[in-house]
C-alpha cells in the first residue's frame, strides 16, 4: 500500500485521545469522518483573516473570500469529473441535496401516474423526499427487492421499469451494508427508457473515484464531513440541462437575477441553486479535505479501506455465533454485524467502554433492517486512519461483550 499510516494519522488530532482510559478507536466513519488539521486550520483561518460575505461586495475581504470559495467548486468539478463548474451546487448535505432535487424536478417532471424507484436498501434521506413528491403529484413509489446478501436484484429492476418510471434514485455505496451497487448499469438501463436518475453518493465519494461523466449520472449527491471535511456543506451535481429546466428551491438572496414586486426573474447556474448567504467557512475548509484526499490518493485510500474490510471480516467471523449483516460481492468499508441474540445497543455500550466507536441501530434504514427482520446491527465503517491493530482490539472487544452479555 502507498500509504504511510502514522504519518496520516498524526494528521487527525482527535485520534490522540483515550476514552474511559483506553485509546480511542474511531469506527463510525460511515456517520461522520474525523479532520485533518488542515481542515481545522482553514477554517481558523478564514475566520481570522479573510470573512466576509461572498458575491457581494467590492472590498478586499469579500473578494478574497469570494475566491475561496468559489475555488472550491472548481475543486470538487475536478474530483467527480462533471462537465461544467456551475453544475456543483452547493447545499447544507446530501439530504438537502436530494431534497431540492425531488421538490424542484417534481414540479416540472411527475405528473399523476409516473413512477419513481427506489432500492430497499436505501437511507431514509433518499427515501422520504420521493415519499412526499410522489404524494404531491400522485405519482407511485416502486421498491426495487434486494437478495439475502445485500444486492439488487437487476432482472426484478429491468421488470419494474417501463416508460411510467420518471426518477431512479438509489445509492451508490449502502451506508447499512457496505454494498456497493453497479449505479453504471442501473443509469445505462434507466436511460433507455427516458427515466432520470440521482445517485446517492454519501458512502461513495469518500472511498472510491467517481466520474460522473462516465457515469452519465444526471444528479449525483454527496456531504462534507464524511470526506474528511466539515459538516453543513454538501454537493449536489445535475446536468446542466436538467438545472436549466428546474425551477428554484429556495426564494431569496443571491438566486435573483432582477426583482420587482411584480415579478422576478433568476440567476444563472450554479446561484439559482444557492439562496441566502451561504456556508462559507466550511466550503473553502471542504477544499482542504479535497487537497488531502487528493494527496494521499483516492485510490490509496479505497485499497487501504478494502485490506481494512477484508481482514476485519476474517477475524470477527471466527467468534462464536457472529453473523455478517450484508455479504454483497462488491463492498466498501462497512461491516454490519450481530452476535447471537445480542442486541446491538447493548454490544455498543460495552465496546464505548472499552474505548471503541461503533455506531448502533437502524442506520435510518428502518425499512431494509424490517427486511432482514432484525432490530438493527452493530456497525464498524472504516477510514483511511484506520489500522488492522484497531480491527484486532475491536474483534477482542466484541469477544468480551459477547463473553459478558451472552
Amino acid at each position: 500500500m502507498s500509504i504511510h499510516i502514522e504519518e496520516v494519522r498524526s494528521q487527525f488530532p482527535i485520534l490522540d485521545q483515550e476514552i474511559n482510559g483506553k485509546p480511542l478507536v474511531y469506527l463510525d466513519n460511515g456517520a461522520s469522518s474525523q479532520k485533518p488539521s488542515r481542515v481545522i486550520e482553514s477554517l481558523k483561518h478564514y475566520y481570522e483573516n479573510d470573512h466576509a460575505n461572498v458575491h457581494r461586495g467590492v472590498h478586499t475581504l469579500s473578494q478574497r473570500a469570494t475566491d475561496a470559495f468559489e475555488a472550491v467548486r472548481k475543486q470538487v468539478q475536478q474530483l467527480i469529473n462533471a462537465q461544467h463548474e456551475h453544475e456543483i451546487i452547493y447545499t447544507r448535505g446530501t439530504t438537502e441535496a436530494i431534497n431540492l432535487v425531488a421538490s424542484s424536478f417534481g414540479k416540472v417532471f411527475i405528473e399523476e401516474g409516473y413512477e419513481v424507484l427506489i432500492s430497499t436498501m436505501e437511507h431514509h434521506s433518499n427515501i422520504v423526499p420521493w415519499q412526499m413528491m410522489c404524494e404531491e403529484w400522485g405519482a407511485k413509489l416502486k421498491v426495487i427487492p434486494i437478495n439475502e446478501r445485500g444486492e439488487i436484484i437487476m432482472d426484478e429492476f429491468d421488470l419494474l421499469l417501463s416508460g411510467k418510471t420518471a426518477m431512479v434514485a438509489v445509492n451508490h455505496v449502502s451506508n447499512a451494508l457496505g454494498s456497493i451497487n453497479p449505479v453504471h448499469e442501473i443509469i445505462s438501463k434507466a436511460h433507455k427508457v427516458g427515466a432520470a436518475v440521482l445517485i446517492d453518493g454519501a458512502q461513495s465519494v469518500p472511498h472510491m473515484k467517481v466520474d460522473v461523466q462516465d457515469l452519465d449520472a444526471d444528479f449525483y449527491c454527496f456531504s462534507a464531513h464524511k470526506m474528511y471535511g466539515p459538516t453543513g456543506i454538501g454537493i449536489l451535481y445535475g446536468k446542466e440541462q436538467w438545472l436549466n429546466d428546474m425551477p428554484p428551491y429556495h426564494g431569496g438572496g443571491e438566486m435573483i437575477d432582477k426583482v420587482t414586486f411584480e415579478e422576478t426573474t433568476y440567476n444563472s447556474l450554479p446561484f439559482k441553486f444557492e439562496a441566502g448567504t451561504p456556508n462559507i467557512a466550511d466550503t473553502i475548509a471542504l477544499g482542504e479535505a479535497i487537497n488531502f484526499m487528493n494527496e494521499v490518493g483516492i485510490e490509496n485510500i479505497g485499497n487501504w479501506e478494502k485490506a481494512l474490510v477484508d481482514y476485519a471480516t476474517e477475524e470477527l467471523l471466527k467468534i462464536d455465533g457472529l453473523r455478517i449483516i450484508g455479504a454483497a460481492e462488491k463492498k466498501a468499508s462497512v461491516i454490519s454485524f450481530l452476535v447471537g441474540d445480542i442486541h446491538p445497543f447493548d454490544m455498543g455500550t460495552i465496546l464505548d467502554q472499552l474505548g471503541i466507536a461503533v455506531r448502533t441501530g437502524h442506520h435510518c434504514t428502518m425499512p431494509l433492517m424490517n427486511w432482514y427482520g432484525i432490530p438493527g446491527t452493530v456497525r464498524a465503517s472504516f477510514a483511511v486512519y484506520n489500522t488492522k491493530e484497531e480491527v484486532d482490539v475491536l474483534v477482542e472487544g466484541v469477544k468480551r461483550a459477547a463473553k459478558m452479555l451472552g
